[in-house]
């Protein structure tokens, strides 16, 4: 088992570091590892739109990059105010991503913020999210 709420913290934070000019929407995004390890990773976005990178892509490739394979949860927060988020599920682009790596089980939380604190959070798992995964 896991600390949800600490992993939603983490995630709140990492909104501070979006670069997110274009659209002015922070998204971060908290991954842990099955060793306990956890990478952080906000939304890179850029003029030419698709040259951007999601915050979940972030978290999961700086995890890969370092050697790790393989994930427990993720937790994903994002709003136009650091202060109060909205429920933000991943793109489908960060699902087939989570798939590569994660199997059916794997939790995606979704914290909500309002005035800096947890307000609600809604749990989901891969396969819910992505119920026809793409897969070789």
């Amino acid at each position: 088992m896991y600390d949800e709420r600490n992993l939603a913290e983490k995630a709140h934070e990492a909104m501070e570091n979006s670069y997110c000019k274009y659209s002015g929407f922070s998204v971060g995004a908290a991954l842990l590892c099955a060793d306990g390890t956890i990478y952080s990773g906000c939304n890179v976005e850029n003029a030419s739109y698709g040259a951007a990178n999601c915050a979940e892509r972030t978290a999961i490739f700086k995890a890969v990059s370092e050697g790790h394979r393989k994930f427990t949860a993720i937790a994903i927060c994002g709003g136009k105010d650091i202060n109060n988020t909205i429920e933000c599920p991943p793109c489908g682009i960060c699902r087939q991503v989570m798939n590569e790596f994660c199997d059916s089980s794997f939790e995606i939380i979704l914290p909500v913020f309002k005035e800096g604190s947890i307000a609600g959070v809604s749990k989901h798992t891969l396969a819910d999210m992505l119920p026809y995964a793409f897969d070789l």
